[in-house]
């Protein structure tokens, strides 16, 4: 009989640094390697690409994957399965460890060989391996990869599932059931299905927003509210301001359809702006209009915002980076007065995100809306819907999967604790079938 063993990295402490290792007797494979970006925050004039991993290790910023040493065994391969950076945002410091390929889809591949190009302190020569959803991918004589099309917030995110001789462990990090999507297809039911009745040995599964009653609404709701409240504002001759998720590339095009609608240019700026927009411009993947501005460095954005103030702001809608309120990100300097784009007494700010729960987004994005106020900014939020799976989704999940255990992950206790019990409504039971784990823990499944 073949020894499946799941090990929790990170990830299921805190939403974030997202790393799981499935271990097949002795061959391991790597689920994810992201960073949490709220540890790094906290302190000031922190440069990433120039630290050691252990030093962010201490920070709390990264997996502690020191643990894998007491692991018996080799890991084969790391896969990613979408591009933001609480799921890939620590390769840079940890996969030279490995000797096992990366494998991701085509878009998360293009953001990964960034980050790599950008790295200071380490080497990381491990071969990329694009795979497409719907595709498999052989990483040992037992072990087969398929990756499963599924929606979030991000284009080319997949499910992975790995086959071994003792049946199939999805990792299904993250999602939403999204069946009306504005890019891409929807996720790929039939083959979630199928897998189902083939059999499941185990779901590793997100538990973000699996407290939160009913259905996760369709990006197309968020197209409705984005161009409602763009078009909608009677007050057109004032400034306008909109931030979102800059990896959200499916809101953003929502955004640019409704400024050209409204008669405002639609200008893009922020570093991380910049780098989404050019991935998804050089693997030809967006038709983005001929004169969309995007702006990535800080002097090219203070020159663009000149611009915007000297030519009048009711002409353009930027569309900025900072919506959780992040220190050195384009809203916030705003605020500050840090910029040329000076914001005036009635001028509009739309948010469309929602800030990420921990206590420092919490604790920035009220300092930040708190700024605009004293300025005279009128405040919209909620103008958004979430990417992740609410707890209807996931009861369906559940149900198509079928799995004989399911362990909840990507959340802290609470929402791994709130996943338990919606297991046990479908007859699972905890510490049987259904598992919590800390970061540092392992079980071996039977």
């Amino acid at each position: 009989m073949v020894e499946i063993g799941i090990i929790a990295v990170g990830g299921y402490n805190e939403v974030g640094r997202n790393m799981t290792a499935i271990r097949i007797d002795k061959e391991i494979v790597i689920m994810d390697m992201g960073i949490r970006l709220d540890r790094v925050q906290i302190h000031e004039d922190v440069e990433i690409e120039r630290m050691h991993s252990l030093d962010l290790i201490q920070m709390g910023a990264i997996p502690d994957d020191t643990i894998m040493n007491q692991i018996d065994g080799n890991v084969i391969a790391i896969v990613c399965t979408h591009g933001h950076l609480d799921h890939i945002g620590a390769i840079p410091k940890l996969a030279h460890r490995y000797r096992a390929p990366i494998i991701a889809t085509p878009f998360t591949i293009e953001l990964i060989s960034q980050q790599l190009k950008s790295e200071r302190k380490f080497r990381i020569d491990n071969l990329l391996i694009r795979l497409n959803a719907g595709e498999t991918y052989r990483i040992s004589e037992r072990i087969e990869l398929e990756f499963i099309r599924v929606q979030h917030s991000i284009p080319d995110c997949v499910f992975a599932a790995l086959r071994t001789p003792e049946g199939a462990i999805l990792y299904a990090n993250d999602f939403k059931i999204d069946r009306y999507p504005i890019l891409n297809d929807p996720l790929d039911e039939n083959r979630l299905r199928r897998l189902g009745k083939e059999g499941v040995l185990a779901m590793i599964v997100e538990s973000t927003r699996v407290d939160v009653n009913g259905k996760t609404p369709s990006e197309t709701v968020a197209k409705d509210l984005v161009m409602d409240v763009i078009t909608g504002i009677g007050d057109a001759d004032t400034g306008m301001v909109v931030t979102t998720f800059s990896s959200h590339t499916a809101r953003i095009l929502s955004i640019i359809e409704a400024a050209k609608k409204s008669g405002r240019k639609p200008v893009l700026l922020g570093r991380s702006m910049g780098r989404y927009f050019e991935v998804a411009r050089k693997m030809d993947y967006i038709k983005f209009p001929d004169d969309l501005i995007v702006a990535a460095d800080r002097r090219q954005i203070d020159k663009t915002l000149k611009q915007i103030m000297s030519e009048g702001k009711e002409k353009f809608l930027p569309i900025v980076t900072g919506h959780q309120g992040e220190p050195g990100a384009i809203l916030p300097r705003i605020a500050d007065g840090n910029t040329p784009y000076e914001v005036e007494k009635g001028d509009k700010v739309i948010f469309s995100a929602a800030v990420i729960p921990t206590p420092l987004n919490e604790a920035n994005r009220y300092s930040l809306e708190t700024k605009l106020r004293m300025k005279g900014t009128r405040i919209y939020t909620g103008i958004h819907v979430s990417g992740h799976a609410a707890r209807e989704d996931h009861w369906e999940l559940m149900k198509m999967i079928n799995a004989t255990h399911v362990i909840p992950a990507h959340g802290s206790l609470s929402m791994t604790g709130s996943y338990a019990e919606l297991a046990e409504e479908l007859g699972y039971v905890l510490g049987e079938d259904v598992h919590l784990l800390r970061n540092g823990q392992e079980i071996t499944l039977r």
